[in-house]
Formats: structure tokens, sequence, C-alpha cells
């Protein structure tokens, strides 16, 4: 059946994440209409297609165990020069970001992996582009904020065009996923401070 490039991320909602996407986009950052802005639980993961019954489920048990809780953004970030990002920073809901990722990726399940460096939630603002635009990402970023309440998390595929596209949304507690998917109305309270 061959294999699947699948990531596991928790969506920036409305209207954050189309004006991050923009502001990544006009760094210079050629992946950014491709990527939704998000939060990494999962980075980009191969696994065999018939595995993919057993990831859904999988992740609807991890997202049942988990109640909403509140994601705050503030400021940037970067991992340069270990690794050419600049991100904004999440100060709030790291902790749960942290523990959802371990459970994505539980040895007893099917999306096992080792990660290339330690989990550190954020959201990517430009990844590979000149120094100089990283520098600028970096400045007209620095005093960003949002804040909104998260309840669910998606599994997204990678196509062949490189562009990420969401599976399916779990939301947490069992319930019904609130976070829209990107460029539609949003649903739910979320404020800019």
């Amino acid at each position: 059946m061959g294999t699947v490039t699948l990531g596991v991320s928790i969506a920036v909602p409305e209207p954050y994440g189309s004006l991050l996407q923009e502001r990544r986009a006009a760094f210079g950052d050629p992946a950014a209409h491709g990527i939704p802005t998000h939060v990494t639980l999962l980075p980009p993961t191969e696994v065999d297609s018939a595995a993919l019954p057993a990831v859904e489920t999988h992740l609807a048990a991890v997202a049942a165990a988990v109640r909403p809780f509140p994601m705050r953004l503030s400021g940037t970030g970067t991992f340069r020069p270990v690794s050419p990002v600049v991100f904004v920073q999440v100060v709030e809901g790291g902790a749960a970001c942290s523990w959802l990722q371990q459970r994505v990726r539980d040895p007893e399940g099917p999306l096992v992996r080792e990660l290339h460096f330690p989990y550190h939630p954020h959201v990517t603002v430009a990844h590979g582009i000149s120094e100089e635009a990283m520098d600028r990402a970096y400045e007209e970023l620095a005093e960003y904020r949002a804040s909104w309440t998260c309840a669910s998390f998606a599994l997204y595929e990678q196509g062949p065009d490189a562009v990420w596209r969401k599976l399916n949304a779990y939301a947490f507690g069992g319930g019904i996923a609130t976070v829209p998917a990107q460029g539609s109305p949003v649903d739910e309270t979320a404020t800019t401070l």
C-alpha cells in the first residue's frame, strides 16, 4: 500500500492563523502557503498507509483524555544557530502541548518516534530563509500577542506537492472540535492582547 507522511498539530485559529501565514510568506518563506499555522505535536513522520486506522484510533483516545486549555502566544524566539528557525513563543499552554506530544508518540502507539531536538512548543514564522529575513521576522513580530482556548488537535498528511492537508480533527474530552480550519469563520472567542 505504500507510506504516507503524517503530522499532528494544534491549529492557530483565525484570525491569527492566516495573519501569521501571510507574514511568513512576506518574509520570503516559500513553504508558508503549504503549511497551516500551527504548534507541532508530531513532526513529519512516515508511516505505512495500512496503519492509518490505528493512528486515528490512537489520536482519538489521546484527545479524549484531555480537557480544553488556554493557549497564549507572545513575542518571538529563534533556534539559530542550531536550526534556521524564527518562531512566535507559546507562553501559556506549553506544558499541555508537551504532555500531548508525549502521548501522541507513546511507545505503545502507532506513531512512536524519536525527536531530533528536545520538544519546544512554538509557532514557526520563518524557516530556512536568509539571515536578514529571519532577523526581520524576529524583530517585526517581537510584540505579537494572541490567545485562545485550545480544544482540539488535528492529523495532517503531506501531499506530493509538499502541502499539508487536514485528514481529521480530534476534540478534547470527546467533544466537537471548535477551532475552524484556516479561512473559515471563527466560531469561538479569540482575543488579541
